[in-house]
């Protein structure tokens, strides 16, 4: 299966974000991706009070990625929406998946939530907005097992484990707005080492650039390889790129390197 990431710079205009993913969707598509990953918040990343109003998973974000899945005949996963949430004060971090048909396939909600204070350098609460998810997803895509995630998830290994040892994930997404003080120094690590250690396929669709005053996302978008190889990434600005996902790969390796079969915890 071929799978492309789509590295975006969204902002404070919706229509226009959704456009711009759409020309990227394109372009996967045209290089022959079967599954294409857009980034975390690709509706909409600009201040908080010009958010839009969350909509329920079938409104307009829904429904538009529903479409470009239809039309191109390939699987979409748009990163994560605002989709509406519990309660007016809370939405919730929603990523979507859609068959080469425009149906829905799976839904997550983002679990870990950002909440950092770095004393001149970052104050997030995440938690302030969003309301957690509570549920690991895997789907199944045309046979090949698909664990989801979301950003801040990344941080915590047991996520990931459990998506591979319980939901027999072959491949991870990370649909992301990793921020560039963080990324430049923990991004790609804490990707190889989500690959190596659960012995999948990992597929991080990111943010770039500048979004807002004080929020700049660090981008490199990249796919990796059960042995921690990067096997394609994005540069600086927004882009495609796409690699396959070799499942004879997998399982040699981890046949030579039996590390989840001797688990013992």
């Amino acid at each position: 299966m071929r799978v492309a990431v789509c590295q975006l710079n969204a902002r404070d205009d919706r229509k226009a974000n959704l456009a711009a993913a759409e020309v990227l969707l394109e372009r996967a598509a045209a290089g022959g991706a079967d599954l294409a990953v857009l980034p975390e918040y690709v509706d909409y990343l600009g201040p908080a009070a010009g958010l839009p109003e969350p909509e329920p998973v079938d409104g307009e974000v829904g429904s538009f990625f529903a479409g470009i899945a239809q039309r191109l005949g390939i699987w979409v996963v748009a990163g994560s929406f605002h989709e509406a949430g519990p309660d007016p004060e809370h939405t919730w971090n929603t990523s979507l998946v859609f068959d080469r048909s425009g149906n829905l396939a799976a839904s997550y909600r983002k679990i870990h939530l950002y909440d950092v204070e770095i004393p001149g350098r970052v104050s997030y609460l995440e938690s302030a907005s969003v309301a957690p998810g509570s549920r690991p997803v895997v789907v199944d895509v045309e046979g090949l097992r698909v664990g989801l995630s979301i950003c801040y998830d990344l941080r915590f290994p047991e996520l990931y484990r459990r998506l591979a040892a319980e939901g027999g994930a072959q491949l991870l997404l990370v649909p992301a707005a990793f921020m560039l003080h963080t990324g430049r120094d923990h991004w790609e690590v804490l990707l190889r080492a989500r690959a190596i250690e659960n012995q999948c396929f990992v597929a991080a669709a990111a943010q770039t650039g500048d979004h807002e005053p004080g929020r700049t996302c660090y981008g490199r978008s990249m796919v990796v390889d059960p042995w921690g190889t990067i096997l394609a990434q994005l540069p600086d600005g927004p882009g495609v790129s796409v690699a396959d996902v070799d499942l004879d790969r997998l399982a040699r390796i981890r046949d030579e390197l039996p590390s989840l079969a001797n688990r013992r915890l």
